[in-house]
Order: C-alpha cells, then structure tokens, then sequence
C-alpha cells in the first residue's frame, strides 16, 4: 500500500498559542542575540554574519537528518535563522549601504520567490505535517528569508520611518491581531495567515530587542543586550523543555 505523509513522523512543531509565544522570544533573542555578537563584542555585521550562518547550517543539516521531531532541536534552528537574519540583514542595509527600503524590497521578493517556486514545485505551502525532506528544505528556507526580511522592515519602520521602536512594535502588533482576526472570523487561507504571521512576528522581535537594548537616549528602554538576551534565552528555553515535557507526557498516556 502506498504510504502518504501521515504514515510519516512529523518534523516540525504543531502551530498553537504556544508556538508563536516562543516564536516571538526566538525571534527577539534572535535581535538582541546578533546586536550583542556584531555591535557589543565589535564582531562585525560581515564575520558575524559568517558565524551565524554556519551555525544554521549545523542546526539544519541535524535537523534534516532527524527522523523525528526534536524540540529543542527545531527552536535551535529557528533560532539560528533569527540570529543570522538579524546580522545579514544589518550587513545588506548598512555594510552595503542598500538602506532598509532597498533591503526589505529585495528581501521581499527574495521570501516571494521561495514560496512560488514551493508552490509550483511541490503543490502546496501547508505547514500542519512535513515530512518529506524537500518540502522541509522549502520551510527552513522561507524561515530564513522571512527572518531576515523581518529584521529589515523592523529596521525600517523603526529608523528610516522615524516611527521609534515603541510606536513601530505597536503597528505591528496591530498587523499581527488583524492576522488573528482573518483567522478567527474570516475563510482566509490558513497557510496564507501562518505565514504572513510568521513575517510580522519578526519585525516585532526586532522592534522589541532594540526597545529593550537601545539606550533611552535613542528611544529604548537601556537594558543592554547581554541582559536581555540571556533573559529571554532563559524563557524560551523553559518554554521549550515544557513543550517537550507536555509531549511526552502526552504520548505516554496515549499508549
């Protein structure tokens, strides 16, 4: 008999209130995370970037070769995509002078061309059960991308807008309950509005990580980003271990 997806161990985490909660510490620890390694230890955007990337890299190829899905490892990944697309990001905007307008257009349709070629390629953008190892590599791809956009446009509304970084997370907060809207009360396309809220809650971590690092004279709120990526490193951690303690507990009791 022919096996379908389902027969198949899923490898990606299930999207539920808890998912985006630890999806928004990822991807704020990701902001203060690669603020800290290429702005308080002077790394550089560049070498930074090179470090980071080859970090996803590792966490990648052990989470392609899982079988199964392993939470801490998944969130490593997510993770490591927010870090490097928070100093790649940096590295196109500033290092190459492109300007966060110019960065995000290019990042936009670097993140649409991931997704039509996706959907064309394989016939659907569903994220609920992936198993099949080229459809994974279309996820992680189009994670990185919108990670990375989410640090530009977070930059953008930020800075270039003149928005500040409280006013710029409260619009984008605004984006994100409309997306929870569309869900609740409309027959919009669910895997429309996973993945439009999975870019607006990167430029929300980007907009947070700097309110929360940036001094009070630039408009944050000065809690540097050593402290304040090792608190919320903590709390995603802990979310993480209660997920996969919930797990497992949840497939005990199913036996």
């Amino acid at each position: 008999m022919r096996q379908t997806p389902a027969d198949h161990a899923n490898k990606v985490a299930q999207v539920t209130l808890a998912f985006w909660i630890m999806k928004i510490c990822a991807t704020t620890v990701g902001e203060t995370g690669g603020d800290l390694l290429s702005m308080t230890l002077n790394v550089g955007y560049a070498a930074s970037s090179l470090i980071l990337v080859g970090i996803f890299v590792i966490t990648l190829i052990a989470q392609l070769r899982a079988r199964t899905f392993h939470p801490f490892l998944y969130w490593a990944v997510i993770l490591s995509t927010s870090t490097a697309g928070t100093t790649m990001s940096d590295y196109m905007d500033r290092s190459l002078g492109l300007g966060y307008a110019t960065g995000s257009a290019i990042l936009i349709a670097i993140l649409v061309t991931v997704l039509l070629t996706w959907r064309f390629t394989l016939g659907s953008l569903k994220v609920d059960h992936i198993s099949d190892a080229r459809v994974e590599a279309f996820y992680w791809t189009a994670i990185l991308a919108s990670n990375t956009l989410g640090t530009a446009l977070g930059d953008y509304l930020a800075d270039s807008s003149g928005l500040g970084y409280l006013t710029s997370n409260l619009l984008i907060s605004g984006g994100i309950a409309l997306t929870i809207l569309g869900w609740r009360f409309t027959k919009i396309s669910r895997t429309a509005l996973f993945w439009a809220a999975f870019v607006l809650t990167r430029p929300f971590g980007a907009t947070m990580g700097d309110l929360l690092t940036k001094t009070p004279a630039k408009g944050g709120l000065g809690f540097g980003t050593i402290g304040s990526t090792a608190v919320l490193l903590a709390i995603l951690v802990t979310l993480v271990a209660i997920t996969a303690w919930r797990g497992r507990r949840n497939r005990a009791a199913a036996v």
